[in-house]
């Protein structure tokens, strides 16, 4: 029987900025998004404030910073840095591993049975190594399918069943189980979201274990194949495998709002070179080509009191290509024709589609055009080659502008710590 483990970090991005800075123990920590607008992350002291997840920064910060908050910009690279290094942690328990988030892994832990009296010490020992190692605390949820493991990680995580942010759903007595799950609302199953739970609860079904019990095939010709699988899983039967390869992506997007409103169209045109510019590097590192481009423009939702607009334009290319600079030319041609003048500009985005890999690449007819081809190939080599080599965006596009007034607002970005040389953290000895 396979056996899964789901260890997801415990408030993941509070706790990465706690993890370099003793002075925020015991300190109620948020992390903001993009512009320091809402808040997407809270440290357990921030959550015993009633801090509301996806609360606008500007209408509580007053009263937050009244009760001791401390507030930081999103620094995706410490994030990133950090969970690579509880991957590497994990690799020493278990050689089968699915990232599955940025926070969450899933371990395959057949044949583990026989190294503890029960597969919860295991778990304690997973614990124990990555506080040991890395300062950071993570729960672990244990069951014979993946569903049922991410399951066992919530109840470990509410303390609902196992001990010590350890469950092992696999102790537990069925009769124990179907109790546990009688408990549990249906919309914690993994999967299912508001929706999906909606048209559940209109059927009776209101707990995991009304899911766990209901008729497969109802199920399957009410909603889908999938909560139909999620419904086997629940009752102990795998079917879904450890994806230990990630798939490539069938496209690829980069968006952010601006640090301020825009008007010109060149400062439009900056940001768009610079997200397709990201975008393309994430093409090519991933062996494909975009046979056709998007980009989309909008004016701040949220106030409603200024005039709106919002555009967005889809345009195949006539050959597919991975050539920044090809893909950044049909993005400025896109961008004259939805931009509209008289408007204040609060986000732009891009997006790369038809993805093919490489190695389908339309062959031409003529051998000479083939030829042309390998030459901006060549050229995108060189500059990712030299961006791997002395630092991520060193080389850039003029089309990218040099101020860039209009980045992301991070006025409170922690330092990157590992990721920087000039961040390193000190320490002084006495």
């Amino acid at each position: 029987m396979p056996i899964f483990a789901l260890v997801d970090c415990n408030n993941f991005y509070a706790s990465c900025e706690k993890l370099f800075d003793p002075t925020l123990k015991d300190r109620p920590v948020v992390v903001l998004s993009n512009n320091d607008g809402c808040v997407v992350a809270r440290s357990a002291e921030a959550k015993a404030l009633k801090i509301p997840m996806g609360a606008p920064w500007f209408q509580i910060r007053e009263e937050a910073e009244r009760q001791g908050v401390v507030a930081y910009s999103s620094n995706y690279a410490l994030y990133a840095d950090i969970s690579n290094r509880v991957v590497e942690v994990l690799s020493c328990f278990s050689p089968n591993i699915e990232v599955y988030s940025i926070d969450e892994s899933f371990l395959q832990l057949d044949g583990f049975a026989g190294m503890e009296p029960d597969l919860a010490l295991y778990g304690q020992r997973i614990r124990q190594r990555v506080a040991d190692w890395l300062g950071l605390a993570v729960c672990v949820g244990i069951g014979p399918t993946k569903t049922l493991a991410k399951l066992a990680n919530h109840c470990a995580k509410k303390s609902l069943a196992g001990n010590d942010g350890v469950c092992d759903l696999t102790l537990l007595p069925q009769a124990d189980l179907s109790h546990l799950f009688s408990t549990i609302e249906v919309g914690e199953v993994w999967g299912v979201g508001w929706k999906i739970s909606k048209r559940l609860e209109e059927m009776g079904i209101y707990t995991v274990e009304q899911l766990r019990r209901a008729d497969t095939e109802l199920i399957r010709r009410r909603f889908s194949v999938v909560l139909e699988r999620t419904v086997r899983e629940l009752r102990g039967l795998s079917c879904l495998e450890l994806e230990e390869v990630s798939h490539d992506k069938q496209q690829i997007m980069s968006s952010r709002s601006f640090g301020r409103l825009l008007t010109e169209r060149q400062e439009l045109e900056e940001a768009v070179a610079s997200y397709i510019a990201t975008a393309a590097e994430k093409l090519r590192r991933q062996r494909c080509l975009a046979g056709a481009v998007q980009v989309h423009i909008r004016t701040n939702v949220f106030k409603p009191d200024v005039p709106q607009y919002q555009q967005a334009m889809t345009v195949p290319l006539s050959t597919a290509c991975d050539d920044t600079r090809e893909l950044i030319r049909w993005a400025f041609r896109i961008l004259r024709r939805i931009y509209r003048p008289g408007y204040a500009y609060h986000k732009a985005g891009i997006m790369l589609l038809d993805l093919v890999p490489l190695r389908e690449e339309q062959a031409s007819l003529f051998a000479a055009a083939q030829t042309e081809n390998s030459r901006p190939r060549a050229l995108m080599r060189v500059l990712d080659d030299s961006n791997a080599r002395h630092g991520r965006r060193k080389v850039q596009f003029t089309a990218e502008g040099v101020v860039r007034s209009w980045q992301m607002r991070l006025d409170r970005l922690s330092q990157r710590h590992a990721r920087r040389w000039d961040e390193l953290s000190a320490v002084i000895a006495r």
